[in-house]
């Protein structure tokens, strides 16, 4: 059995940069990675269209100011394989992978220490004992859940699916060779981020695409272009101020999303007149509707919004019917993670595209040559499930994780996630979830969190070691009242409405508690916070 000082699952962006950190300060540290390289969501998700929605430059690392000068983005908002190029460059700059383990997938992870060992004694260190999927044994005193937001991809129950003759693919685990689809008629299942990301590259080479939406999306034209050497060096010479805007913003950036620009909403829209909404949407189009600071609270402003959304469609859209199908309806804007797109409207009008409204007839089945719907059958020669992923709880809880007295977490979970700060749960001790649920994470720009997270868990660890105590472990009362804090500040915006099923929510997993789970009290607010309960003694935390 191996023995370290700390086990980091997971080496995407969060896993590297712990590694780095506490290796840093004299640890004894190993990464667990099911992967055979660095890179998580940006490994894992290489399907055609792939780009982050957040600009490149506000993207990226900012705990080395040599990385930050040497490294040169190409884009406004970057494609996957830059993203992967540079999460490669981070590995070999800073020599991480003599210290990531590949291709190792962790089955079990449960502490033991105190009255959980069963020897006679009371006073034995307590430590984590990882089981991975080929049997190997480690221990460390922490462990650090690094297994990411949005990693294990969600692939509906549907009658038939095995029976289908063609290639079947998934958006969150694409081939890395890449897919040919030239000549092909294909189909894709889903219209949330991915989908509307691959859906317009897939069209341009399939002999035809067609379409399945169960729920027309919220998406927005992205604003990404090639970055010149002025931009870059803009950003260099800027990079102090733009980090420390990020970490004083809401949303942990500064450059606006999907490179739109940064737009701080002064309008009411329950003030404003139909005339001057159109001639809002005539000037900036889609830009027009995050003018209004009352469409994320009020019902009656999120409709009006909605209203100049579904003009905008109908004047990209040619098909009148394919419009009307492609118009969200029945659930407010804002209820789910905003999208981008490059081209996603204008798709629509080609040739080769046929959009399947589920909602006037759903799929009943999958058959040997393609997709049975209430609305006829549709030939197929391969088929794309595009259908996320069971979000932020899903990966934690495919590992049989078990806490003080063996409780696993999917018992303590039953009712839906519970932590303190995203950070620790009850009955865990030394077990740290980096953008757990609880925390800004999905609904902030994911690097800025992603490091204030692992700063504050690394120096919790230094804290620990300079007072020779063996746990910290956050306490029933404190995880209550941060639960509360958490629902209540979502209360009352759109992103808990009745009528919003989102996988904030878990709303698309069967049988998933509805509980929302992201803090929507922004980047700042939430470091403030985990700042002073660090300066006070760790408020909240119970350290022995």
């Amino acid at each position: 059995m191996s023995s370290y000082d700390v086990v980091i699952v997971g080496a995407g962006f969060a896993g590297m940069y712990s590694l780095h950190r506490l290796r840093e300060q004299g640890l004894r540290v190993r990464v667990l990675e099911a992967g055979n390289d660095v890179g998580g969501t940006w490994y894992w998700n290489r399907y055609p269209g792939a780009r982050c929605d957040v600009a490149s430059i506000e993207y990226s690392y900012s705990f080395s100011r040599e990385l930050e000068q040497d490294w040169d983005w190409t884009e406004v908002t970057a494609a996957q394989p830059e993203i992967l190029r540079y999460a490669n460059h981070v590995a070999d700059r800073f020599d991480l992978r003599r210290d990531i383990q590949f291709d190792t997938r962790v089955s079990s992870a449960h502490y033991v220490g105190g009255s959980d060992v069963d020897d006679g004694e009371d006073d034995e260190s307590p430590y984590w004992k990882l089981t991975t999927d080929t049997g190997e044994v480690i221990d460390a005193r922490f462990c650090i859940m690094a297994t990411g937001c949005l990693s294990t991809p969600n692939t509906p129950p549907i009658a038939g699916a095995e029976d289908f003759a063609g290639d079947v693919y998934h958006t969150g685990q694409w081939p890395h060779e890449g897919v040919d689809f030239s000549g092909i008629r294909v189909g894709i299942i889903g219209t949330g981020s991915s989908g509307i990301q691959a859906i317009p590259v897939i069209a341009a080479q399939a002999q035809h695409l067609t379409v399945f939406q169960r729920t027309p999306n919220y998406t927005m034209p992205a604003h990404n272009r090639p970055l010149c050497d002025e931009d870059r060096r803009k950003a260099k010479a800027g990079y102090e101020g733009i980090r420390r805007l990020q970490r004083e913003s809401i949303p942990g950036f500064v450059f606006g999303f999907g490179g739109s620009g940064f737009i701080i909403p002064t309008q009411a829209i329950l003030e404003s007149t139909p005339e001057e909404r159109e001639a809002a949407l005539e000037d900036e189009g889609f830009v027009a509707i995050r003018r209004y600071f009352d469409v994320q609270s009020d019902p009656t402003a999120n409709e009006l919004a909605c209203d100049m959304y579904r003009e905008l469609v109908s004047r990209i859209v040619h098909d009148p019917d394919t419009a009307e199908g492609l118009m969200p309806r029945g659930y407010p804007m804002g209820c789910k993670r905003p999208v981008v797109d490059i081209g996603y409207f204008e798709t629509f009008n080609r040739d080769n595209v046929t959009l399947v409204d589920l909602r006037r007839g759903g799929i009943e089945r999958i058959t040997a040559g393609g997709v049975e719907t209430a609305q006829g059958e549709f030939a197929l020669d391969a088929l794309i499930y595009a259908t996320g992923f069971d979000a932020m709880t899903g990966t934690l809880l495919r590992i049989d994780i078990r806490g003080r007295e063996g409780v696993p977490l999917s018992e303590r979970w039953e009712a839906g996630p519970r932590s303190y700060l995203g950070l620790q749960v009850h009955g865990f001790p030394n077990l740290f979830t980096i953008t757990g649920p609880g925390s800004p994470s999905v609904l902030s720009n994911m690097l800025v969190s992603i490091e204030q997270h692992v700063d504050w868990i690394a120096d919790c660890i230094a804290h620990l070691d300079a007072n020779d105590l063996a746990s910290i472990e956050a306490t029933a009362a404190a995880e209550d009242a941060w639960i509360a804090h958490v629902n209540e500040v979502a209360d009352g915006t759109m992103l808990t409405a009745p009528s919003c099923n989102s996988w904030y929510l878990g709303a698309n997993i069967p049988g998933k508690p509805r509980i929302f789970m992201p803090y929507v009290g922004g980047v700042a607010e939430y470091r403030r916070r985990c700042d002073e309960i660090v300066a006070a003694g760790y408020e909240g935390f119970s350290l022995q």
